[in-house]
């Protein structure tokens, strides 16, 4: 197997503007890492990024007893997530096309479509794009999962980043979900998807409901055939998406937190406890909705473990397709531990290169454009996803 990144960052939370997108490049080179199972046994030890709980016995902060809330899931406690998954349809009713407008894909006509939906009780904004005069089924869809929780921006962010794989922007269905309790915006136009926001959990309904309007808003989508180009937050939440539904066929992850478990998510609840959190997104809604809520005894034990347990994709990388992972080793928004928790998992799951690739950015941080030669890779990974290989 081949082993092979602020909010001043442009791609904090990639909301951007025309000029930051081009902006921010710096020379890092990609470490990579050859049969790496020894490697990075030894390495997580060294650097105490184990997969089980680093927390001692009984290590309690402000009255909440973190030994307990972080100890390794049971299997029983994956069963019930599981099951509760298996539950959520995902379905999209009341599609409704709010605007249409043509643009140009690497020179061919296409379309823009702000489509809006019911998904789950709430209702949802997204855009589909694509080329014009597609054969039925014909095309794959790629989904554009974004980072940060301050919504998505079609214009001075998707089509931005469709312009570093000119060659090959009109070959895709392009699926663009807002999430639940933010806005996307075209043209000036904000359309606010319902709320209560549910970063990391819900968000997959919502990407997930969105592939079916779009199937049903551009006959030549290929619902067979789904990728998920994810940064972020965004990113967590397409190994997610493919955790839930076998169709997704392929996951490029830049910089997605996997494991809630983890001592990232513990140093995190322990700042959240103390009274000094640090400014991440979807931190709000954690320590609000599970955090706070079980230092008061407002909601059990098993409650904020499900939680958890629901937005760590390592837990499920069995079920997690094709996945190429880029994390700049310099990241101080999502630390590289996370990346190195989940290339432990899938080595252990016995994935292998082109099933799964790791690439670590020496230098890199929570920025693409400081992680040299993954755009390159990313473009590659389409290719053969788009080709069937």
């Amino acid at each position: 197997m081949q082993s092979k990144g602020l909010p001043t960052n442009p791609w904090y939370p990639l909301s951007i503007s025309a000029v930051d997108f081009f902006v921010s490049f710096s020379i890092s080179e990609p470490i990579a890492l050859k049969n790496t199972s020894i490697f990075l046994i030894i390495f997580l030890l060294v650097t105490g990024c184990e997969l089980s709980s680093s927390l001692d016995d009984e290590n309690v902060v402000a009255g909440v007893n973190l030994t307990e809330v972080f100890a390794e899931p049971t299997d029983g406690e994956i069963q019930a997530v599981l099951g509760e998954w298996a539950s959520r349809l995902a379905a999209a009713t009341n599609v409704s096309v709010v605007k249409t407008e043509a643009i140009s894909l690497n020179g061919k006509a296409a379309t823009v479509r702000i489509v809006s939906h019911d998904v789950g009780g709430v209702t949802h904004y997204g855009a589909v794009v694509s080329a014009d005069n597609l054969s039925p089924g014909s095309t794959p869809v790629l989904v554009y999962s974004h980072g940060g929780d301050s919504g998505v921006s079609v214009d001075n962010e998707f089509l931005l980043l469709t312009s570093l794989f000119a060659d090959i922007s009109d070959r895709f269905v392009y699926v663009i979900p807002s999430f639940r309790d933010e806005t996307l915006d075209f043209q000036g136009i904000e359309w606010q998807s319902d709320g209560p926001a549910s970063p990391w959990d819900w968000d997959v309904d919502d990407a997930l409901s969105l592939i079916e309007v779009a199937k049903e808003v551009e006959p030549g989508a290929d619902g067979e055939r789904i990728a998920v180009l994810g940064f972020s937050r965004g990113a967590g939440v397409g190994m997610l998406m493919s955790a839930r539904d076998a169709r997704i066929d392929g996951v490029l992850d830049f910089f997605g937190p996997t494991d809630f478990f983890g001592p990232f998510v513990q140093d995190v609840t322990v700042e959240i406890l103390e009274g000094n959190p640090r400014i991440l997104p979807g931190l709000d809604f954690l320590s609000e909705e599970f955090v706070l809520p079980y230092r008061d005894g407002l909601i059990s034990l098993e409650r904020i473990r499900g939680e958890l347990v629901r937005r760590s994709a390592v837990i499920f990388a069995d079920r997690i397709a094709r996945l190429q992972i880029h994390h700049g080793l310099e990241d101080s928004v999502v630390p590289v531990s996370q990346a190195e928790r989940m290339i432990v998992a899938m080595q252990q799951a016995g994935r292998v290169s082109p099933s799964f690739d790791s690439f670590l950015y020496e230098g890199g941080e929570h920025n693409p454009f400081t992680l040299e030669g993954s755009f390159p890779r990313a473009k590659q990974f389409l290719l053969e996803f788009e080709s069937g290989r």
